[in-house]
């Protein structure tokens, strides 16, 4: 049955039986009991399906997994403990010490550190490019030991849209998979798999909870990339893992399943990144809602970012769904219904007056958080994005004097009568 989104969010994922619970049950606990050594051994070899122990699967956690996946339109995910987990295991599941990953430039001030410090200590290098770079200059940045490409739909928090289409082509030209974190449009507003991209990740701390309850986070696998295909770029996914006795993840599980199966047998197994059953519960609440509060996060942004735009005191908006916005055309391809909650802006007198803005601010909070029920601020050159030097913070569209605002849920004429008193 081909359920619209909204229906995927409220039932998706979980169907009790007869007298089962309606709601999802949470299963709080670390171990299984089985009734022989052998059932479990079948387990630890991966021949047989189940739980033993909660670090590497769990009930309650997969349930919710499983209707990301179908939110998404992917073929299997799996939740980790955070946005930032997901983001490295999504990566760190293709490439080891030597290898070499594209990625856009406007990305999370975080996943920026995880790829240009933490990572390259492991022996991984990172190309970084702007999202708005031409074909030729995308191509050029590719290596004979290339292994994925990452970008974010909507960067955080230079609001500039990714043309996923060109860079899943030049992904696919080269025979690597195209990683896009999804965190700011959600499904709801984009679906990155339709336009050729390949993993999604998401920070669920953000939209898909909503309510600033829980931490975490989810990679969903298309099923379309073609690990056997190019197997020499995949070792990991395409020749014997001695952990697990010499399974080869792309034939035993295949095209559609290889993907989340190691990453989930081998990456959660070693390095324990694991969401608890609780935080996964409430993260189902969150998507429940999540299709109606996303369009009124968007219709909220909207009107905010209009009155910006129009304030003497306000130097620029930032905000995809603004018409004369830079990345309007590509927003109206990807995100017709909307983009997100988000808008960036700079005040006149540069960073010193976008303080004093914020400290004056009475509904809208200063947090470090965004996508959330309740309206929040941000100085990311201060906070978020701190760790970057001036060209690394050009490089990603963070401007000295940028303030990012996430436009909650409250009445948009009181988000615009906090704004204006505090810019006045």
């Amino acid at each position: 049955m081909n359920q619209k989104i909204d229906t995927i969010c409220v039932q998706g994922g979980y169907r009790p039986g007869n007298g089962e619970p309606r709601q999802i049950p949470i299963v709080q606990s670390t171990t299984f009991r089985y009734e022989t050594s052998a059932d479990m051994a079948k387990l630890f070899d991966l021949e047989a399906s189940g739980y033993f122990y909660s670090r590497l699967q769990n009930p309650t956690c997969d349930t919710v997994a499983a209707k990301i996946a179908a939110l998404e339109g992917g073929s299997a995910a799996m939740l980790t403990s955070s946005g930032q987990a997901a983001n490295f295991y999504a990566v760190f599941n293709l490439v080891g010490c030597g290898d070499h990953v594209v990625s856009s430039s406007a990305i999370y001030g975080g996943t920026y550190n995880l790829f240009a410090v933490t990572m390259r200590r492991m022996g991984v290098e990172f190309t970084f490019v702007k999202p708005d770079c031409t074909e030729d200059e995308l191509n050029a940045a590719f290596r004979e030991n290339t292994r994925a490409v990452f970008g974010e739909t909507i960067s955080n928090p230079s609001l500039e849209v990714l043309d996923i289409e060109k860079f899943a082509k030049a992904a696919h030209a080269h025979g690597v998979p195209l990683i896009v974190d999804n965190t700011f449009a959600t499904p709801i507003n984009c679906r990155p798999f339709a336009f050729g991209a390949d993993i999604v990740t998401h920070s669920t701390t953000k939209y898909m909870d909503g309510h600033g309850s829980a931490v975490g986070g989810a990679i969903v696998d298309s099923g379309n990339f073609d690990w056997l295909a190019h197997a020499g770029r995949f070792p990991g996914l395409t020749t014997p893992d001695e952990s697990y006795h010499g399974v080869v993840y792309a034939e035993r599980f295949g095209q559609q399943g290889a993907y989340i199966t190691k990453a989930t047998v081998q990456l959660m197994r070693d390095l324990g990144s694991t969401p608890a059953p609780m935080s996964a519960y409430l993260l189902n609440l969150g998507l429940e809602s999540l299709h109606v509060r996303m369009r009124q996060h968007c219709a909220t942004a909207r009107a905010v970012a209009e009155f910006l735009s129009a304030h003497p005191a306000v130097k620029w908006v930032r905000y995809p769904s603004l018409p004369g916005d830079r990345f309007y055309p590509l927003a109206e391809k990807y995100m017709p219904n909307g983009t997100c909650g988000v808008i960036s802006f700079a005040v006149e007198g540069g960073r010193a007056a976008a303080e004093r803005v914020m400290q004056k601010l009475r509904l809208i909070a200063i947090e470090t958080h965004v996508a959330d029920a309740r309206s929040c601020c941000l100085h990311p050159a201060n906070t978020t994005h701190r760790q970057m030097n001036d060209a690394e913070l050009l490089a990603a569209g963070v401007t000295p004097d940028l303030v990012r605002l996430s436009c909650g849920l409250e009445a948009p004429e009181d988000l615009i009568a906090d704004l204006k008193q505090a810019l006045e």
